[in-house]
């Protein structure tokens, strides 16, 4: 199987890859943020728990994630493999996402993370809020994220180096433009 990650920091593009990469390479699109937005729509329980985090800017904890992820892997059968959209976003979460691979003899084969600057950030942000009415896009809220982004996720980078498994995406062009300079990274793989 080809497990690839997929990260930047919000608004860098990533569902929007992510999506076209899966229907290219015949890939399941895991993104654990959508998975939150569903169960906030459903009202779960889980939902309401999820849904006071998300709008403090925060992340949602590690247990919680990696048991809606250890789900979401089992569902699939036969596939090629999975593209992980903006997960892991922690050292600790890249470990438990190894060990769940581990469970299936498979690993990560590839992470590309989105470079898309502070500024760019909060204006695509800023316009998704007013488009989509999404109440966890204001400017605060958005530099909150960026931080949290910066603290927790940066150390995956030197990870995934060491691992020679990391590649950088400039995140600014059209959405053709980076789609096809991730697939020229992803080709050579």
């Amino acid at each position: 199987m080809f497990n690839l990650i997929l990260f930047g920091p919000p608004g860098s593009g990533k569902g929007t890859q992510s999506i076209k990469i899966a229907e290219k390479y015949g890939l399941i699109h895991i993104s654990t943020g959508d998975i939150f937005r569903n169960e906030i729509k459903q009202q779960t329980e889980l939902g309401v728990k999820f849904k006071s985090i998300v709008e403090k800017g925060e992340l949602v904890p590690d247990e919680l994630i990696i048991d809606i992820l250890d789900s979401s892997l089992h569902k699939h059968q036969n596939i090629n493999g999975f593209v992980f959209d903006g997960f892991p976003r922690t050292l600790n979460q890249s470990g438990e996402l190894d060990n769940l691979l581990k469970k299936d003899n498979e690993s990560v084969s590839l992470v590309l993370a989105l470079d898309v600057d502070d500024n760019e950030v909060v204006t695509r942000l800023l316009k998704r809020a007013q488009i989509e009415g999404r109440k966890d896009d204001t400017e605060d809220i958005i530099k909150n994220r960026l931080q949290v982004y910066k603290d927790q996720t940066y150390p995956l980078i030197d990870l995934y180096k060491k691992q020679n498994k990391f590649v950088g995406i400039k995140g600014i062009g059209s959405i053709d433009q980076i789609f096809d300079n991730i697939c020229s990274k992803i080709d050579k793989k």
